[in-house]
């Protein structure tokens, strides 16, 4: 009985992965697409938010039908819900925007990506769960990928009040982790996903209508490596595969590995990113950049040696800000 609950977890981890992996390419995507846009006129606050609204609207019927009689769930998860549309979306989408438009892009992603050692720190404050020292290694060296993929040790600006933007964009991606995580609100991962993007899409709209968020957009076709494209092309594969897709994925596999394991392996959402940059924008990386994503896989393999063989499902909210 030991060694069948042993392999179904094992059977589990590995599904994770792969769901994870899943999440990480189309996460990744996003960047390449989107630029085209940027590069044709659109504001990056204008394109993000033609990304979460389309979103949205994909995944607005498969949330009302996986909410068929369990409408209670939304009222009890209320709060969760609440959080994860403005802080999980809406935030760390809104305040990397507001990063880059005064610091470096490599800088403002690079603190982003520290969202991972951040779900480490939390539990351990929180829950007194201290990492092992392979997990701690494994943190360094992804860091130390990351550094190395971004390209950031040549010539990058510092802005202080890019800096605070970033961190509250790392804050968000964490929060993300923590709450995805969560498996005892009896909310389909589907549903979560649904109703945080629908929260995100009217948050960034109004961060829009009051000026906090430049949106500038145009129907001109899109220039990419392999051709130009309508508008709408990248407009929908933004939506329905990069973010629709992806927190679909993504909430499911943090289900699967926990927050700490899948916080680190959507750090391959960077190598995705890469690769997509390549395909779309014919943008090579060089060789410094190819060793820094074999450290930030290499990070993520002595994470998951580091994990604890059995790892509790049902992460705790953090407690309310008085």
């Amino acid at each position: 009985m030991t060694a069948l609950t042993h392999d179904m977890r094992r059977s589990g981890v590995r599904t994770g992965l792969l769901v994870a992996v899943g999440a990480a390419l189309a996460f990744g995507m996003s960047g390449a697409w989107a630029r085209g846009l940027i590069d044709a006129g659109w504001t990056p606050g204008a394109a993000v938010t033609a990304r979460i609204w389309v979103a949205a609207l994909v995944l607005l019927v498969p949330t009302i039908l996986a909410l068929r009689g369990r409408w209670g769930l939304v009222r009890k998860n209320a709060g969760m819900i609440l959080a994860y549309g403005l802080l999980a979306v809406t935030a760390t989408q809104l305040f990397y925007f507001q990063a880059v438009a005064v610091m470096d892009v490599g800088i403002a992603l690079l603190i982003e990506y520290t969202a991972p050692v951040a779900v480490v720190l939390w539990f351990w404050v929180r829950r007194g769960e201290r990492p092992s020292r392979r997990s701690i290694l494994g943190a360094v060296v992804a860091f130390v990928g990351l550094v190395l993929m971004l390209d950031v040790l040549t010539g990058a600006r510092i802005d202080g009040g890019g800096i605070l933007w970033a961190l509250g964009a790392m804050v968000g991606a964490a929060t993300y982790f923590v709450l995805s995580g969560r498996s005892d609100t009896g909310l389909p991962p589907i549903a979560l996903a649904g109703l945080g993007l629908l929260l995100g899409a009217v948050g960034l709209s109004i961060a829009g209508l009051i000026g906090v968020l430049p949106m500038t957009w145009n129907t001109d076709d899109v220039a990419y490596r392999f051709g130009s494209v309508p508008w709408f092309v990248p407009v929908l594969a933004i939506g329905v595969l990069a973010t629709a897709l992806a927190y679909v994925l993504g909430i499911a596999s943090t289900r699967m590995l926990g927050s700490r394991l899948a916080s680190f392996v959507a750090l391959a959402e960077v190598v995705a990113a890469l690769l997509f940059g390549w395909m779309l924008l014919g943008q090579l990386p060089g060789a410094v950049q190819l060793i820094g994503g074999v450290l930030v896989l290499a990070g993520v393999v002595l994470v998951k040696l580091g994990e604890p063989a059995t790892q509790e499902l049902v992460e705790p909210l953090p407690e309310p800000v008085t």
